[in-house]
């Protein structure tokens, strides 16, 4: 310093910590600073964060996860209906007295078969995004739904006015139970297809909704399918081992 003249001395600058996560880039975007390893991170390119995928969004598979154990549930509660219709087929005792099944069952299994092909399109049309497709043939489901349940009242009161009750024939006994339990789990996807029905009155282009609404079609369609499946093993059952 020479004399005569006065030298500023600056105070040290304080060091800015380095901040972990985000920080801005040269380029005006974000930078990662904390990935892998010991070096740079990932540009964001100041755009928004990556959405979930759909396998690992919060929620994406409990309809999924509900809906396979209600199907086990049926299960189990109907193969023992059946071992035990089985059991006593086979012991031959007097009171199993099997009368040949009303025309109106055969009615009933077409009626069933056709919704679940017309569900099969309807569940098509959602995965290709034909919303209005999809709503028609979802209704045209929920007919036949209603037909089916329609169609085994029918029976019911058909064998009524024959005479046939569940006193005094456990042949009868198990026909009326493992029709009428399986008519209302029926009656339980009719009201399942009429609330996506509801839903997806509406085109949308919104796509979480769309994803929704393919979702709600995949789990309804697999309890809808296995209600026609069991149904089939019913009428085999009750119509041809007596």
């Amino acid at each position: 310093m020479e004399i005569g003249t006065i030298e500023t001395i600056e105070p040290p600058k304080k060091r800015r910590k380095r901040r972990s996560g985000f920080t801005s880039g040269p380029g005006g975007g974000n930078r990662n600073n904390g990935g892998n390893g010991g070096g740079g991170g990932d540009d964001n390119n100041g755009g928004p964060p990556d959405l979930p995928d759909e396998q690992t969004r919060p929620g994406t598979n409990i309809p999924r996860i509900l809906t396979a154990f209600l199907l086990l549930v049926v299960m189990m509660t109907f193969g023992g209906l059946i071992s035990a219709y089985i059991v006593i087929a086979t012991n031959g005792v007097p009171e199993w007295r099997p009368f040949s099944l009303p025309i109106q069952v055969w009615i009933s299994t077409a009626i069933i078969l056709a919704s679940s092909a017309v569900y099969h399109v309807a569940k098509k049309a959602f995965d290709d995004n034909d919303q209005e497709k999809a709503k028609k043939y979802l209704l045209a489901t929920t007919g036949l739904g209603a037909a089916f349940i329609s169609s085994q009242i029918i029976v019911w009161l058909e064998l009524v006015r024959l005479g046939v009750y569940v006193y005094g024939n456990p042949y009868a006994g198990f026909f009326y139970v493992l029709t009428a339990i399986h008519a209302l789990h029926v009656l339980g996807g009719v009201i399942a297809l009429g609330s996506i029905v509801l839903r997806s009155w509406n085109e949308t282009i919104f796509e979480p909704e769309i994803e929704r609404r393919q979702q709600l079609a995949q789990v309804v369609g697999w309890y809808w399918h296995f209600m026609d499946a069991l149904w089939i093993v019913l009428f085999v059952l009750l119509g041809f081992w007596k």
